[in-house]
């Protein structure tokens, strides 16, 4: 097939489109597209392997790692589909998200701690050990805390509330439901814990003063409010300045039962979701990292993002 109808055809498929419009930024590797369109590797490597055929894109090893580019070297014809390519991108639906999940994926790159850390999660229940568990190195954790003041917004029971309390200088547990709120504050009276004080309240207004706070968690709370925007500015006005947010919940899912079971208002969130809302709401140093994943289906994913008011 001559070589402008195979470029052609390589082009009509909107996720090579995709993929042409991620390359413009730099190489990148196949996880990280996977990770920035949410396909499959397979998917992935199948679409680079036609892109690389036409000449659009070219690659290099980097240990067991190939990384992917656009053909900066490439004939007349071949510069011009990729310019159009490009255009096409930009009309398609995914591409606003795309461009947020691909600062994020490049962002992390150079955090290399978190690299670390999934090395040494993975290692961690290869091998037995006396003495050697989560639960220890929970306490070790905690006890690295500084004296700082939280706010945990849809606290429930207050069980985190509870550990943080052991360790911060005030922790304020907020939550709509009364039961709730008068559980976590006879817990904490019966536990002896006076720095621990329960409030009740919406998300997306919690009852704390502005600037009062170091940090401000929402842990499983945030697929149960309104608007999950409004939430995260409320949370980035409790803060003081140099203060963090911190979101634990659900990666995006189709497991629709748990409207009725559990009352939740959202299906979980995109990386991308919560990477607009953290910039919107004005946070800096965002990091949004996939930290857990259930073993019994549905298999629920756990995001866990974090941001800083600057």
């Amino acid at each position: 097939m001559p070589s402008t109808l195979k470029s052609l055809r390589a082009l009509a498929d909107p996720t090579r489109l995709r993929i042409v419009a991620l390359l413009e930024s730099g190489e990148l590797s196949v996880n990280e597209l996977q990770e920035v369109t949410a396909l499959g590797q397979s998917r992935v490597s199948t679409h680079l392997s036609l892109l690389a055929e036409t000449g659009l894109v070219a690659s290099r090893r980097d240990g067991k790692r190939t990384f992917y580019r656009l053909n900066r070297t490439a004939e007349g014809d071949v510069r011009e589909f990729t310019r159009l390519a490009m255009r096409g991108a930009r009309e398609l639906p995914e591409h606003g998200a795309d461009q947020v999940n691909l600062r994020r994926v490049l962002s992390r790159r150079e955090e290399q701690a978190q690299v670390y850390f999934n090395q040494v999660a993975g290692r961690f229940d290869r091998s037995y050990g006396p003495g050697r568990s989560w639960q220890a190195f929970g306490h070790l954790l905690l006890r690295i805390l500084p004296p700082i003041e939280v706010a945990d917004l849809g606290s429930g029971e207050g069980l985190l509330a509870e550990l943080l309390a052991r360790r911060c200088k005030r922790v304020i547990a907020v939550d709509n439901s009364e039961k709730m709120v008068a559980f976590g504050a006879l817990q904490a009276k019966k536990n002896g814990l006076h720095n621990l004080e329960f409030r009740q309240g919406d998300l997306q207004n919690p009852p704390i003063e502005s600037q009062s706070v170091d940090l401000v968690i929402l842990s499983q709370a945030l697929h149960h409010a309104d608007d999950p925007l409004k939430a995260i500015q409320a949370a980035f006005q409790l803060l003081r300045r140099g203060g963090r947010v911190m979101i634990l919940d659900l990666v995006k899912h189709r497991f629709e039962q748990v409207r009725e079971l559990y009352g939740d208002r959202w299906m979980g969130f995109a990386e991308s979701d919560l990477q607009s809302w953290l910039e919107k709401a004005g946070f800096v140093g965002i990091e949004i990292t996939k930290v857990a994943r259930e073993d019994q289906d549905p298999c629920f994913e756990t995001l866990l993002a974090t941001g800083n008011r600057g």
